[in-house]
C-alpha cells in the first residue's frame, strides 16, 4: 500500500538534510585530498628529480675517432647528460619541485662553469695553430653560448619582458657546435694543435679557477658560519664539487688527446696524480655539509676538507704547467 502523500512531505527535510551532509563530507575529503597532494608534491618530487652523478667513469670507454678530439667529445656528453638525461634544474622556476632543489642545482652550475673555461681555451689555444691564426666559427660559437647564464627560464625579467631563450636550449646549440668542430676536426677541416704550450696555457687557466674556488672556501671559513640552519656553505660545496669534476674529467680526456706530449715529458704519474686528487675532490658527498670549525673534534668543516684537495689540485697542476715550460 503506498505511503500517504504528508509522510512523504514530512520526510523531505531530513532527506535533505542528508544529502547536504553527504556534500559536504564529499567536499572535506576533496578539501582533504587537495591538501595531502600539494604536502607530497614538492618533497615527492623533489627526490624523483634530484641527481647528483660524479661518476668517475662517465665516458671512460667511449669510442672516439683518432682525429677527434676526446676532450671535446666528453664536453658534449656531459652537456647531452645534465641537460637531457637528468633535466637542467637552476632555472627551474618556484612552481616546479626542482625549483626547490640547492644542491644539484648547484653541482650542475659547476660542471656549467667548468665547460665555459675549456671552451674558451679551445676557442683561443687549442683550436688555434698560433694565437694569431683565424677562430674556428663553431668554437666561437660554443663558448659564446656556454658563457650563457643557467639560471635563465623562458621568461626571465632580468634579460627581457619577453619570452628569451633558455639555459638548456642555448647549452644544446652549444654541444652541437662542439660536435660539429670534431666532425670537421675528423675530416681535416679543423685545427686540434697538440702542443705542449697550448696545453700549459690551459692548464694555467683551469689552475686559476680552482684558485677562485679554494678563495671562496676559505672566506666562508674564516665568516664562522652558523653549523645549524647555513644555508650558503652547501652552495659552495656543491658548485665547487661539480667544478672538479668537470675539470677531472675534460682534464683525463686532455690526457689522452695530448698523451705524446705527456710521455715526451714524462709527465704520465704526475698527470695520474692530479687527476686521483681532483677525483677525490669530485666525489666528496656528505649527507650534510657542515661549516663548523675546521679543527672542531665532532662537527668539522667539510668545506676545509673539499679545500685540501682542491688546493693540492692547484698545486700539481702548477708543478705541471712548470715542467711543461721547460
Amino acid at each position: 500500500m503506498s505511503e500517504p502523500l504528508s509522510d512523504l512531505r514530512s520526510r523531505l527535510p531530513r532527506l535533505g538534510r542528508v544529502r547536504d551532509m553527504i556534500g559536504g563530507r564529499k567536499l572535506w575529503l576533496g578539501v582533504v585530498a587537495v591538501i595531502a597532494l600539494l604536502a607530497l608534491y614538492y618533497p615527492v618530487g623533489m627526490i624523483w628529480v634530484h641527481t647528483i652523478d660524479d661518476a668517475p667513469a662517465f665516458f671512460a670507454d667511449t669510442d672516439v675517432s683518432p682525429k677527434e678530439s676526446r676532450a671535446i667529445a666528453m664536453a658534449a656528453a656531459l652537456i647531452e647528460r645534465e641537460v637531457e638525461d637528468h633535466g637542467w634544474v637552476p632555472n627551474d622556476p618556484f612552481f616546479l619541485p626542482s625549483g626547490a632543489l640547492d644542491n644539484m642545482p648547484n653541482f650542475q652550475l659547476g660542471i656549467q662553469s667548468g665547460l665555459a673555461r675549456f671552451a674558451l681555451e679551445m676557442r683561443d689555444q687549442l683550436g688555434r695553430t698560433r694565437g694569431s691564426s683565424q677562430v674556428d666559427s663553431d668554437l666561437e660559437r660554443a663558448a659564446s653560448l656556454l658563457q650563457y647564464s643557467g639560471k635563465v627560464w623562458v621568461w626571465d625579467p632580468r634579460v627581457s619582458l619577453f619570452p628569451t631563450a633558455t639555459s638548456e636550449a642555448q647549452y644544446r646549440a652549444a654541444r652541437e657546435a662542439l660536435l660539429a668542430y670534431n666532425r670537421r676536426l675528423a675530416n681535416g677541416q679543423a685545427t686540434f694543435d697538440r702542443r705542449a704550450d697550448n696545453l700549459m696555457a690551459t692548464i694555467e687557466r683551469f689552475t686559476a679557477d680552482l684558485g677562485s674556488a679554494s678563495a671562496n672556501i676559505e672566506e666562508r671559513i674564516n665568516e664562522r658560519a652558523p653549523i645549524l640552519f647555513d644555508f650558503v656553505s652547501d652552495d659552495i660545496f656543491y658548485r665547487t664539487k661539480g667544478l672538479c669534476y668537470s675539470y677531472y674529467l675534460l682534464l683525463r680526456e686532455l690526457g689522452r688527446d695530448y698523451q705524446d706530449v705527456l710521455a715526451d715529458r714524462r709527465l704520465e704519474a704526475a698527470w695520474a696524480q692530479t687527476l686521483h686528487t681532483l677525483e677525490e675532490a669530485a666525489v666528496l658527498q656528505p649527507i650534510v655539509v657542515v661549516s663548523g670549525d675546521p679543527a672542531s673534534q665532532i662537527l668539522p668543516s667539510h668545506l676545509a676538507s673539499q679545500g685540501f684537495y682542491v688546493l693540492r689540485a692547484r698545486t700539481q697542476l702548477r708543478e705541471i704547467t712548470n715542467i711543461l715550460l721547460k
